[in-house]
C-alpha cells in the first residue's frame, strides 16, 4: 500500500507528460488525477489505521559507498502518516480543481498543449513531496527536498512567456539554494559525527552528539547546536522564514492551483516537517531552539504587518502563509512538536481552501486580482463566498474560548500560543497574540473588500461575474469540511492529555522507553512528536491562566472590529489613515524594503562582479590573449613561412646546403663527430 502511495503520482506524471498523445488529452488528465486520488485514499487508510509501531518498507539498495549505506525505504510512523494525508488530500483536490480553472486559462495559446504539461508537473511535485516525507534516511529526504525545488520551479514558471513568472521561478530556486547549502552542511556534519545517514542511527546517537564539540572558525561549538542551526537554515529557505522569505510572495506568479498546492499546504511546510523529524537532535540543542523561536516569532510578526496593506488577493494569502509558518516554528522551538504538526495539519485545509476560493474569485472576475476592484460579490458567487467565509473563520481562530469547540485554526493556533507561554518565551507569546490580531484584520479586510460593499472596478466585469464550475466547487466543499471539523476531531491526539498524545503517536511509557542519557520524551526511533508525561512545556501550556488561553480570541475580535470599522463602517477611513501615516504605509506596502535591500547588498554587487569578470577577465584578458595570438603572432609566422615557399629550385637547394652546414657544425661542437 505504501509503495502505491509513493509511486502512483510518479506513474501519473509519466503517463500524462509523455503518454498523453497515445491516451488522449482528457484520458491522460483523468488518469493522473485518479492515481493521486488513489494515493489519497490509501494515505487516509494508513493515517486512520496506524497502530503506533514505526516500521520501514524497503524498496531497493540506493547508495553504498564506503561506510555510507542508504537504502530507499519508506518510513511509516505517525509523522509520516500526517504528512501523507496532508500532501495527497490537497494534491488530489487541486488536480480536480484544475480541470475547471485551467479551462479558462488566460495564458493559453491556440495549438499549445499546456494541460498535460501542467497536470504532469502537479503529479511530479506530489511524488517528490511524498519522497521527502516518507524518507527513512536524511539523504533520501534531501532527494525529495531538491525534487520539490525542481517541481516548484517548473510550476511557478509555468507561464514561461511572462517575464515576471520566469523571474519568480528563478528567484525561488536561487533563494532556496541558499538555505539548501546550510542543509547540506548539516547532513555532512551528521555523517561525520554518526558515520550513518539513517534516522534510527542518528536518533540513537543524539546523546553522544550532545556531548561532542566541533572546532572551527577559531571556536569550539557544541555539535548538537551546530547541526540544529544548519538544518534550520535549510528549513528557513523552504518554509520562507524571515531573511529567506522573499521568494514566497513572488511565487504567486504561478497558476492559482499551484499556490494552493505548493505555497499553502505542502512544500512550505517541509521545513516544519524536517525540524520535527530531527527533534531528537533539537532536544539537545537549546541554542538552536532559541534561534528557531526568535526567527519564527519575527516571521509571524513581519508577514502579518505586510499583509495588512497588500491589495493583490493572492499576495495577502501568501503573506498569511508566511506568518502561519512562523507560528509553527515557535512551537518547534519551545519543544512542543505536536502543536506544530497540529497547526500544519489544520492549516493545510483552511489555507488551501482560501487559495482555491481566491482562484474562484479571480476566475469570476476575469482574472482580476486587485481587491480594490472587487466588492459586492457575495450574491454573485455565493458558494465561493461561504467557502472563503469558513476559511476566514478558521484562520482567524473563531471558537468558544476555554473549550475545545471551534474552527480548525482556533484550536491549533491557540495550542501554539499557549505553548509559547508554557515554554517561558513570554515575548514570543505577546508577539504571536499581536500577529493574531493582525491576521484577523487582514483576513476580514479581504472578505469585506471582496464580498461586501458596492461593486468597484470594471462594471462589465461585475455584471458578468458568475459562480465557478462544479469541478472547482467540490474541492471547496471538501476542504471547508476539514476547516470546520479537523481541529475538533483530532485535538486530543495532537494536544490532548499526555496519555492521549502518547497513544496517538504510539509512544511507549517512559519506564519502558527510558534511554541512558536521553530525555524520556526524546525516544530514538520515534523521530518526533514524542510527548512524555514529564514534558514541562506542554504541562505549563495546559495550566496557563484563563487570560492566556483567551488572549488569541480577544485579539481576533480586536482585528475583526477594526476591519469592520475601516471597510464597512467608514469606508473612507483606510485612505485617510494611509495618508496620515504615509511613511509607515509605504514601508509596509514595500514589504519592509527587503527586496530593495537584498538587491543593493547581494544582487547588484554580484552582477557587477560578473560584469567585471566578463568584460575585464573574459573579454580583455582571455579573448585579448587569444585574439592577440590569432591576429598577431600567427599571421607573422604565416607570412615568414609563405616567403620561404618561393617555388624556385635553387632556393630549396640553398636551404638544404645551409641545413647540412648547420648540422655538421652542431655535431662538431657537441663531439658527435668523434
Amino acid at each position: 500500500m505504501e509503495k502505491i502511495i509513493l509511486f502512483a503520482p510518479l506513474i501519473g506524471a509519466i503517463l500524462c507528460g509523455f503518454g498523453w498523445r497515445f491516451l488522449g488529452e482528457k484520458a491522460a488528465l483523468w488518469t493522473t488525477t485518479g492515481l493521486v486520488f488513489l494515493a489519497m485514499l490509501f494515505s487516509w487508510v494508513v493515517f486512520l489505521g496506524f497502530d503506533g509501531v514505526t516500521r520501514q518498507v524497503e524498496i531497493f539498495r540506493w547508495i553504498e559507498s564506503g561506510s555510507m549505506v542508504a537504502d530507499w525505504a519508506i518510513r511509516v510512523d505517525r509523522l509520516t502518516a500526517i504528512m501523507l494525508v496532508v500532501v495527497t488530500t490537497v494534491s488530489a483536490f487541486v488536480h480536480l480543481y484544475s480541470f475547471g480553472y485551467m479551462d479558462h486559462d488566460p495564458e493559453w495559446r491556440e495549438g499549445e498543449v499546456y494541460k498535460p504539461r501542467f497536470f504532469a508537473y502537479l503529479s511530479f511535485f506530489t511524488f517528490t513531496m511524498l519522497a521527502l516525507v516518507t524518507a527513512d534516511n536524511i539523504v533520501q529526504l534531501f532527494f525529495g527536498w531538491e525534487g520539490v525545488g525542481v517541481a516548484s520551479y517548473l510550476l511557478i514558471g509555468f507561464y514561461y512567456r511572462k517575464p515576471s513568472a520566469n523571474a519568480a521561478a528563478i528567484k525561488a530556486f536561487v533563494v532556496n539554494r541558499v538555505g539548501d547549502f546550510g542543509f547540506l552542511l548539516g547532513i555532512f556534519a551528521l555523517f561525520f559525527l554518526v558515520d550513518s545517514v539513517n534516522f534510527d542511527d542518528i536518533f540513537a546517537a543524539a546523546p553522544t552528539i550532545a556531548q561532542t564539540d566541533l572546532t572551527f572558525l577559531n571556536g569550539t561549538w557544541n555539535a548538537a547546536n551546530v547541526v540544529g542551526v544548519l538544518l534550520f537554515i535549510g528549513a528557513m529557505g523552504k518554509s520562507a522564514q524571515l531573511l529567506l522569505h522573499t521568494w514566497l510572495p513572488d511565487a504567486m506568479e504561478g497558476p492559482t492551483p499551484v499556490s494552493a498546492l505548493i505555497h499553502a499546504a505542502t512544500m512550505v511546510t517541509a521545513g516544519v516537517f524536517l525540524m520535527s523529524r530531527m527533534s531528537p537532535i533539537l532536544e539537545f540543542a537549546p541554542d538552536a531552539q532559541t534561534m528557531i523561536v526568535v526567527v519564527g516569532a519575527a516571521t509571524a510578526f513581519f508577514a502579518a504587518t505586510v499583509g495588512l496593506v497588500q491589495n493583490d488577493i493572492k499576495r495577502v494569502i501568501a503573506y498569511s502563509t508566511c506568518s502561519q509558518l512562523g507560528y509553527m516554528f515557535v512551537a518547534v522551538g519551545v519543544g512542543v512538536y505536536s502543536a506544530a504538526m497540529f497547526h500544519l495539519f489544520t492549516h493545510a485545509f483552511f489555507k488551501a481552501l482560501l487559495f482555491l476560493g481566491a482562484g474562484s474569485v479571480i476566475h469570476a472576475m476575469h482574472h482580476e486580482q486587485d481587491m480594490r476592484r472587487y466588492g459586492g460579490l457575495k450574491d454573485k458567487i455565493p458558494y465561493t463566498f461561504w467557502a472563503m467565509l469558513i476559511g476566514t473563520l478558521a484562520i482567524t481562530g473563531v471558537g468558544i474560548p476555554l473549550t475545545h469547540i471551534g474552527f480548525a485554526g482556533f484550536l491549533s493556533k491557540d495550542a501554539i500560543i499557549e505553548s509559547a507561554w508554557g515554554g517561558g518565551a513570554t515575548w514570543a507569546f505577546w508577539t504571536l497574540v499581536f500577529a493574531a490580531a493582525m491576521t484577523s484584520f487582514y483576513s476580514w479586510r479581504l472578505m469585506f473588500l471582496t464580498f461586501w460593499g458596492t461593486p468597484r472596478g470594471d462594471k462589465h466585469t461585475h455584471e458578468h461575474a458568475h459562480e465557478s464550475s462544479r469541478t472547482m466547487l467540490i474541492p471547496l466543499g471538501v476542504l471547508s469540511l476539514g476547516a470546520v471539523v479537523a481541529g475538533m476531531v483530532w485535538f486530543s491526539g495532537f494536544f490532548g492529555s499526555q496519555d492521549q498524545v502518547n497513544r496517538f503517536y504510539g509512544i511507549p511509557s517512559p519506564e519502558i522507553a527510558a534511554v541512558d542519557g536521553m530525555p524520556e520524551h526524546a525516544l530514538p526511533g520515534q523521530g518526533a512528536l514524542y510527548m512524555a508525561p514529564d514534558n514541562d512545556v506542554m504541562a505549563q501550556a495546559k495550566a496557563a491562566p484563563k487570560w492566556v488561553k483567551s488572549a488569541p480570541f480577544l485579539a481576533m475580535l480586536l482585528g475583526l472590529g477594526i476591519a469592520y470599522m475601516f471597510y464597512i463602517g467608514a469606508p473612507g477611513l483606510p485612505e485617510r489613515t494611509a495618508r496620515s501615516f504615509r511613511p509607515l504605509y509605504l514601508f509596509l506596502l514595500n514589504k519592509w524594503y527587503f527586496d530593495e535591500l537584498f538587491d543593493a547588498i547581494f544582487v547588484r554587487p554580484a552582477k557587477s562582479i560578473g560584469r567585471a569578470l566578463w568584460k575585464g577577465g573574459d573579454g580583455s584578458v582571455i579573448d585579448g590573449a587569444v585574439n592577440g595570438v590569432s591576429m598577431g603572432i600567427v599571421p607573422f609566422f604565416t607570412r615568414v613561412a609563405g616567403r620561404l615557399q618561393s617555388g624556385y629550385l635553387y632556393h630549396y637547394a640553398f636551404a638544404m646546403v645551409i641545413g647540412i652546414a648547420l648540422l655538421i657544425t652542431w655535431m662538431m661542437l657537441t663531439g658527435g663527430a668523434e
